[in-house]
Protein backbone atom coordinates (compact mmCIF):
# COMPACT_ATOMS: atom_id res chain seq x y z
CA UNK A 1 0.00 0.00 0.00
CA UNK A 2 1.37 3.39 -1.00
CA UNK A 3 0.84 6.46 1.20
CA UNK A 4 -1.33 9.13 -0.40
CA UNK A 5 0.43 12.30 -1.52
CA UNK A 6 -0.71 15.58 0.12
CA UNK A 7 -2.82 16.51 -2.92
CA UNK A 8 -4.58 13.14 -2.87
CA UNK A 9 -5.15 13.41 0.90
CA UNK A 10 -6.74 16.84 0.54
CA UNK A 11 -8.91 15.65 -2.36
CA UNK A 12 -10.13 12.65 -0.39
CA UNK A 13 -10.90 14.75 2.69
CA UNK A 14 -12.86 17.44 0.86
CA UNK A 15 -14.82 15.18 -1.47
CA UNK A 16 -15.55 12.58 1.19
CA UNK A 17 -17.06 15.14 3.53
CA UNK A 18 -19.38 16.44 0.81
CA UNK A 19 -20.35 13.29 -1.05
CA UNK A 20 -20.02 10.18 1.08
CA UNK A 21 -22.79 9.08 3.45
CA UNK A 22 -22.11 9.81 7.16
CA UNK A 23 -19.88 7.31 8.93
CA UNK A 24 -21.99 4.58 10.45
CA UNK A 25 -19.48 2.81 12.63
CA UNK A 26 -15.87 3.02 13.71
CA UNK A 27 -15.65 -0.76 13.84
CA UNK A 28 -13.50 -2.50 11.19
CA UNK A 29 -15.34 -4.28 8.38
CA UNK A 30 -16.40 -7.82 9.19
CA UNK A 31 -14.23 -10.53 7.65
CA UNK A 32 -15.27 -13.43 5.45
CA UNK A 33 -17.87 -11.55 3.44
CA UNK A 34 -18.64 -13.57 0.34
CA UNK A 35 -18.30 -11.97 -3.07
CA UNK A 36 -22.02 -12.38 -3.64
CA UNK A 37 -23.15 -10.73 -0.38
CA UNK A 38 -21.32 -7.43 -0.81
CA UNK A 39 -22.47 -5.08 -3.53
CA UNK A 40 -19.50 -4.26 -5.78
CA UNK A 41 -19.59 -1.27 -8.14
CA UNK A 42 -16.98 -0.80 -10.85
CA UNK A 43 -16.58 2.89 -11.63
CA UNK A 44 -15.31 2.27 -15.16
CA UNK A 45 -16.64 1.50 -18.65
CA UNK A 46 -13.44 -0.38 -19.52
CA UNK A 47 -14.15 -3.74 -21.14
CA UNK A 48 -10.72 -4.98 -20.11
CA UNK A 49 -11.33 -4.17 -16.43
CA UNK A 50 -14.76 -5.78 -16.55
CA UNK A 51 -13.23 -8.95 -17.95
CA UNK A 52 -10.53 -9.05 -15.26
CA UNK A 53 -13.14 -8.85 -12.50
CA UNK A 54 -15.33 -11.43 -14.22
CA UNK A 55 -12.35 -13.77 -14.54
CA UNK A 56 -11.93 -13.93 -10.74
CA UNK A 57 -15.64 -14.49 -10.18
CA UNK A 58 -16.46 -11.06 -8.82
CA UNK A 59 -20.13 -10.11 -9.10
CA UNK A 60 -20.45 -6.40 -9.80
CA UNK A 61 -22.39 -3.66 -11.53
CA UNK A 62 -20.96 -0.85 -13.62
CA UNK A 63 -21.56 2.78 -12.75
CA UNK A 64 -19.24 5.01 -14.75
CA UNK A 65 -17.67 8.10 -13.22
CA UNK A 66 -18.22 11.56 -14.66
CA UNK A 67 -14.78 12.75 -13.55
CA UNK A 68 -12.39 14.07 -16.17
CA UNK A 69 -8.89 12.69 -15.64
CA UNK A 70 -6.01 15.05 -14.95
CA UNK A 71 -2.94 14.63 -17.11
CA UNK A 72 -0.53 17.13 -15.56
CA UNK A 73 2.16 15.58 -13.35
CA UNK A 74 2.64 17.74 -10.24
CA UNK A 75 4.80 15.37 -8.18
CA UNK A 76 5.05 12.00 -9.90
CA UNK A 77 3.01 9.75 -12.17
CA UNK A 78 2.02 7.39 -9.38
CA UNK A 79 0.43 10.25 -7.44
CA UNK A 80 -1.37 11.40 -10.59
CA UNK A 81 -3.09 8.09 -11.38
CA UNK A 82 -3.92 7.57 -7.69
CA UNK A 83 -5.53 11.00 -7.50
CA UNK A 84 -7.55 10.33 -10.66
CA UNK A 85 -8.70 6.92 -9.44
CA UNK A 86 -9.72 8.38 -6.08
CA UNK A 87 -11.68 11.20 -7.70
CA UNK A 88 -13.58 8.65 -9.81
CA UNK A 89 -14.31 6.44 -6.80
CA UNK A 90 -15.52 9.39 -4.72
CA UNK A 91 -17.77 10.56 -7.54
CA UNK A 92 -19.52 7.20 -7.79
CA UNK A 93 -19.53 6.60 -4.01
CA UNK A 94 -21.33 9.90 -3.58
CA UNK A 95 -24.19 8.43 -5.65
CA UNK A 96 -24.13 5.05 -3.91
CA UNK A 97 -25.92 4.17 -0.65
CA UNK A 98 -24.23 0.85 0.04
CA UNK A 99 -21.45 -1.36 -1.28
CA UNK A 100 -17.83 -1.17 -2.37
CA UNK A 101 -16.72 1.07 -5.23
CA UNK A 102 -13.66 0.18 -7.33
CA UNK A 103 -12.07 2.79 -9.61
CA UNK A 104 -8.85 2.94 -11.61
CA UNK A 105 -6.84 5.15 -13.91
CA UNK A 106 -4.10 4.06 -16.33
CA UNK A 107 -1.55 6.13 -18.21
CA UNK A 108 1.59 5.40 -20.20
CA UNK A 109 4.73 7.42 -19.54
CA UNK A 110 7.38 7.75 -22.25
CA UNK A 111 10.26 9.87 -21.02
CA UNK A 112 8.44 12.81 -19.45
CA UNK A 113 5.44 12.58 -21.75
CA UNK A 114 2.12 11.10 -20.65
CA UNK A 115 0.26 9.04 -23.22
CA UNK A 116 -3.42 8.38 -22.59
CA UNK A 117 -6.21 7.23 -24.87
CA UNK A 118 -5.88 8.64 -28.40
CA UNK A 119 -8.53 11.01 -29.74
CA UNK A 120 -8.13 9.86 -33.33
CA UNK A 121 -6.59 7.10 -35.45
CA UNK A 122 -3.95 9.57 -36.63
CA UNK A 123 -2.92 10.28 -33.04
CA UNK A 124 -2.95 6.55 -32.25
CA UNK A 125 -0.61 5.93 -35.17
CA UNK A 126 1.86 8.53 -33.89
CA UNK A 127 1.61 7.13 -30.38
CA UNK A 128 2.29 3.54 -31.34
CA UNK A 129 5.25 4.57 -33.49
CA UNK A 130 6.70 6.36 -30.45
CA UNK A 131 6.06 3.47 -28.07
CA UNK A 132 7.71 0.98 -30.41
CA UNK A 133 10.93 3.01 -30.36
CA UNK A 134 11.29 3.75 -26.64
CA UNK A 135 10.69 1.84 -23.39
CA UNK A 136 7.52 2.91 -21.62
CA UNK A 137 6.19 2.80 -18.07
CA UNK A 138 2.54 1.92 -17.54
CA UNK A 139 1.03 3.32 -14.33
CA UNK A 140 -2.34 2.28 -12.91
CA UNK A 141 -3.84 3.85 -9.82
CA UNK A 142 -6.64 2.10 -7.96
CA UNK A 143 -9.06 3.39 -5.33
CA UNK A 144 -11.56 1.34 -3.34
CA UNK A 145 -14.23 2.93 -1.15
CA UNK A 146 -16.22 0.88 1.35
CA UNK A 147 -19.32 3.06 1.51
CA UNK A 148 -20.89 1.16 4.41
CA UNK A 149 -17.88 1.64 6.69
CA UNK A 150 -16.69 4.99 5.24
CA UNK A 151 -13.23 3.65 4.48
CA UNK A 152 -10.97 4.52 1.55
CA UNK A 153 -8.02 2.54 0.19
CA UNK A 154 -5.61 3.54 -2.58
CA UNK A 155 -2.57 2.08 -4.32
CA UNK A 156 -0.76 2.19 -7.64
CA UNK A 157 1.54 -0.03 -9.65
CA UNK A 158 3.95 0.50 -12.52
CA UNK A 159 5.22 -1.83 -15.23
CA UNK A 160 8.02 -1.34 -17.73
CA UNK A 161 7.12 -2.36 -21.29
CA UNK A 162 9.52 -2.77 -24.20
CA UNK A 163 8.09 -3.24 -27.70
CA UNK A 164 9.54 -4.40 -30.98
CA UNK A 165 10.07 -1.79 -33.70
CA UNK A 166 6.83 -1.44 -35.67
CA UNK A 167 6.40 -0.25 -39.23
CA UNK A 168 3.55 2.05 -40.24
CA UNK A 169 2.08 -0.77 -42.32
CA UNK A 170 2.00 -3.11 -39.30
CA UNK A 171 0.33 -0.47 -37.16
CA UNK A 172 -2.34 0.32 -39.77
CA UNK A 173 -3.10 -3.38 -40.26
CA UNK A 174 -3.40 -3.75 -36.48
CA UNK A 175 -5.90 -0.89 -36.35
CA UNK A 176 -8.03 -2.69 -38.94
CA UNK A 177 -8.57 -5.46 -36.38
CA UNK A 178 -8.44 -3.54 -33.09
CA UNK A 179 -9.74 -0.09 -32.21
CA UNK A 180 -7.05 1.86 -30.33
CA UNK A 181 -9.40 4.66 -29.26
CA UNK A 182 -10.37 3.14 -25.89
CA UNK A 183 -6.86 2.03 -24.93
CA UNK A 184 -4.12 3.92 -23.09
CA UNK A 185 -1.10 3.72 -25.36
CA UNK A 186 -3.28 2.73 -28.36
CA UNK A 187 -2.77 -1.02 -28.03
CA UNK A 188 -4.05 -4.06 -26.11
CA UNK A 189 -1.32 -6.14 -24.51
CA UNK A 190 -3.77 -8.99 -23.84
CA UNK A 191 -5.01 -9.27 -27.44
CA UNK A 192 -3.48 -8.83 -30.90
CA UNK A 193 -1.13 -6.23 -29.43
CA UNK A 194 0.64 -8.99 -27.50
CA UNK A 195 2.75 -9.77 -30.59
CA UNK A 196 4.33 -6.31 -30.33
CA UNK A 197 5.82 -6.94 -26.88
CA UNK A 198 9.49 -7.79 -26.50
CA UNK A 199 9.41 -7.98 -22.69
CA UNK A 200 7.79 -6.49 -19.60
CA UNK A 201 9.11 -5.88 -16.09
CA UNK A 202 6.37 -5.93 -13.47
CA UNK A 203 2.70 -6.83 -13.30
CA UNK A 204 1.12 -7.83 -16.61
CA UNK A 205 -2.42 -7.05 -15.39
CA UNK A 206 -1.33 -3.56 -14.45
CA UNK A 207 -0.80 -2.94 -18.17
CA UNK A 208 -4.25 -4.36 -18.95
CA UNK A 209 -5.78 -1.85 -16.52
CA UNK A 210 -5.95 -3.36 -13.01
CA UNK A 211 -3.09 -4.67 -10.83
CA UNK A 212 -5.11 -7.65 -9.61
CA UNK A 213 -2.91 -8.78 -6.72
CA UNK A 214 -2.93 -5.30 -5.18
CA UNK A 215 -6.66 -5.01 -5.73
CA UNK A 216 -7.24 -8.36 -3.98
CA UNK A 217 -5.21 -7.19 -0.98
CA UNK A 218 -7.29 -4.03 -0.73
CA UNK A 219 -10.54 -5.99 -1.02
CA UNK A 220 -9.42 -8.21 1.87
CA UNK A 221 -8.99 -5.09 4.00
CA UNK A 222 -12.56 -4.18 3.08
CA UNK A 223 -13.74 -7.63 4.17
CA UNK A 224 -14.10 -9.15 0.69
CA UNK A 225 -12.14 -12.31 -0.05
CA UNK A 226 -11.60 -13.73 -3.52
CA UNK A 227 -10.63 -17.07 -1.96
Amino acid sequence: MRRMSPSVHVLAKSLRSSKLPPQRSADPPKAEKSLERRRIILASRSKARRKLLNDIGLKFTVRASNVREKRLIKTDCGALVTENALAKALDVAGRTKTGIVIAADTVVLVGKRIVGKPKSIKEALRTLKLLSRKPQWVYTGIAVIDVDNNRTYTAFDKTKVCMYHLTEREIKNYFKRVSPLDKAGSFDIQGFGSVFIDRIEGCFYNVVGLPMAKLAKILRKAGVYVF
